[in-house]
């Protein structure tokens, strides 16, 4: 009768020792997965960053006006240069 005991309380031991190994597997294996997710994510701010600063640095007004002269030769408009257009005759 000790035996079976023995051997049953033997068998539980090392399922119980098989299950703390796997557990501690896992456990690595999702903590380098939340490392990894947390460095892309600190590379996604980063690049977020980066964009909201093109952003801002290319929506400006004055290299709008520089770029619209430059590229497309448009000129400030002038009242001397404004046509105003009327309806015909009534």
């Amino acid at each position: 009768m000790s035996f079976k005991i023995n051997l049953v309380l033997a068998a539980f031991l090392v399922g119980c020792a098989l299950s703390l190994v796997n557990a501690q597997y896992q456990a690595r294996h999702l903590f380098i997965d939340l490392e990894r997710a947390q460095a892309k994510a600190r590379q996604l701010d980063i690049d977020w960053a980066q964009l909201q600063l093109d952003q801002s640095k290319l929506g400006k007004h004055a290299r709008i006006e520089e770029i619209a002269r430059r590229d497309l030769n448009m000129t400030q408009l002038t009242p001397n240069r404004t046509q105003y257009l009327t309806q015909g005759d009534k």
